[in-house]
């Protein structure tokens, strides 16, 4: 298992950036077009200070339920650069042990860029291999694994195990519902030699890091930060391998647990960046920043602006209060007693503290009431209504309406009464049974 090891001196540096001027953002930009939970900017009639200012060309931020809360640009096939990488990741785990043989052949250990530090006959369980390909971004990694699992592969016919692997990523990307990703090599490198016509979107990427995420042995290895592992050379001796993680945001920003980077010319500067806290695990994606920093200050942005905006909200706010079994409540509503003609029946939630996490940029909160019709003896408890809270059209809570006291029905010569009443009234045009009302006010909710 590889040894874990203190974060590096670029990263103590990003911290110290990050955390020089609280509140403030160095670089950034918001467009019109950028979306907020499917609707642009624009629609929503946002304010840019509400707004996620980042450089990146494209980016994505989904919940793990799926949820895009942001995107620019996300459907825009482009460069992807080592975030190919998380791909390659899966394809190993899914259709290889962890204990699988992987091999450095002369192509892996000469492939050049970033590495992990490889030679030609090195070998290691599939397990060591992952963390040589996700920490460093280690494209020999990439290679040795390809070649050794491609070889694996049922669709393997014996002549081009890398080949075969490759195969494999693209096939998983349409199970997954990738719409425009095409991988052509296991690393990502996209010149010179491998020259192609690969590409992804930040929307496709999101799809590959969540199902990557809900893999145990992926988010260890991708939480692993600096560490080190041990291979064994081809003379039979093992060695020491230190790994410097590529992910400056590891120990660095509460919660990161990953993923990768990438960095091509054609791709600019690239980060899918995953954080779990109380409040839920959320998934980034940034391409084509300008600048190695600014694409974690892009990612930084994302996540500050979705936890922020993650909200508790109170939602019985009525005002007026009623005692029930000598609990002070607020009284949420009245409830007509439709066998009389001006009774009604005093209702307490169910929940009087009933709370939800809503994202607040979401839109405001909407309430649904609807009254029982109410005959016969009531007791206190009887359900009497229904509260449903709805947010962007999507039910967050509901709750019962109880009778706070009792009630009796109308007896035989009590009902004689009130038809003669209800008579009268109708002569007068009055009405004849008193209306239902509910007290809670769904615009007056506010924050806990």
């Amino acid at each position: 298992m590889p040894a874990r090891i203190g974060t590096g001196l670029v990263s103590c540096a990003l911290a110290a950036a990050l955390c020089s001027v609280p509140g403030e953002q160095a670089f950034g930009v918001v467009l019109q077009n950028d979306e907020v939970l499917s609707q642009s900017v624009a629609q929503r009639g946002l304010a840019d200070s509400a707004c996620p200012d980042i450089e990146a060309r494209n980016a994505l931020l989904v919940s793990r339920d799926g949820t895009v809360y942001f995107a620019r640009g996300a459907h825009e096939p482009v460069k992807i650069a080592s975030i190919t990488k998380v791909m390659t990741a899966v394809v190993a785990l899914e259709n290889a042990p962890l204990d699988t043989k992987v091999t450095v052949d002369a192509e892996a250990a000469e492939v050049g860029e970033s590495s992990a530090g490889l030679l030609e006959g090195d070998s290691m369980d599939l397990e060591t291999a992952l963390y040589a390909l996700m920490v460093p971004s280690g494209n020999d990694a990439a290679i040795a694994i390809a070649k050794s699992v491609g070889a694996l592969l049922p669709e393997y016919d014996g002549a081009d195990p890398q080949a075969a692997f490759v195969a494999a990523m693209n096939a998983k990307a349409q199970e997954l519902g990738c719409e425009d990703t095409v991988y052509t090599n296991p690393h990502g490198l996209d010149a010179g030699a491998f020259e192609s016509d690969s590409r992804s979107t930040a929307a496709d990427v999101g799809i590959v890091v969540s199902h990557a995420m809900r893999n145990d042995t992926f988010r260890s290895v991708v939480d692993a930060g600096d560490t080190s592992i041990e291979v064994s050379s081809a003379d039979g001796s093992s060695r020491f391998l230190r790994l410097v993680s590529t992910d400056e945001l590891i120990g660095v920003y509460d919660g990161v647990c990953g993923v990768k980077t990438g960095t091509t010319d054609a791709a600019g500067y690239c980060f899918a960046g995953a954080v779990s806290r109380e409040e839920g695990e959320f998934y980034s994606v940034v391409l084509g920043s300008p600048e190695p920093d600014v694409r974690f200050a892009d990612t930084v942005a994302l996540f500050d602006w979705t936890y922020g905006n993650i909200v508790q909200k109170r939602l019985i706010n009525s005002m007026e209060h009623i005692e029930v079994d000598g609990i002070r409540q607020p009284l949420v509503a009245k409830v007509a007693h439709t066998q009389w003609p001006d009774c009604t029946i005093d209702a307490a939630a169910s929940d009087p503290d009933l709370a939800v996490e809503v994202f607040d940029l979401a839109g405001p909160i909407e309430q649904q009431v609807s009254f029982v019709d109410v005959k016969g003896d009531v007791s206190e408890g009887d359900v009497v209504g229904h509260l449903t809270f709805t947010q962007a059209g999507e039910k967050i809570a509901e709750c019962d309406l109880l009778a706070a006291e009792n009630q009796a029905a109308p007896g035989f010569f009590q009902k004689i009464g009130v038809w003669i009443d209800c008579f009268v009234r109708g002569l007068q045009n009055q009405p004849t049974m008193a209306t239902s009302v509910c007290l809670n006010d769904p615009a007056a909710i506010a924050d806990m």
